[in-house]
């Protein structure tokens, strides 16, 4: 998987290049979720999807620099904040109450 799909300029495109890539826009996009969500409920509030968007972004670049680039400084700088989302993740769906949907309900707000 280490064939150039494109060559752009100075950047050559490698399907492992390319899951690292998408794993750090998955990665980036979580703080964009995170922005919206505070914005919109006007208080500072971390939804479900940035923990969601964390762990693919995470699993995606861990991939890269596993098996792509074999780099373990980006191995290890990506493992940590990954367990810590996947433990996030599990301790949510572990407390958390199944959400009922309902007329006024927080979905409407």
């Amino acid at each position: 998987m280490h064939e150039a799909l494109a060559n752009l300029h100075l950047i050559t495109l490698t399907p492992w290049k390319v899951i690292g890539l998408l794993g750090t826009l998955l990665f980036t996009a979580r703080w964009f979720v995170q922005f919206y969500a505070t914005k919109k409920q006007k208080k500072v509030v971390v939804p479900m999807s940035f923990w969601y968007l964390s762990v693919a972004g995470s699993v995606l670049t861990l991939a890269y620099f596993i098996w792509g680039k074999n780099d373990s400084v980006g191995i290890i700088q990506t493992a940590f904040p990954m367990l810590v989302s996947i433990y996030n993740v599990f301790s949510h769906l572990r407390q958390h109450k199944p959400e009922t949907v309902r007329p006024g309900g927080p979905e409407e707000t």
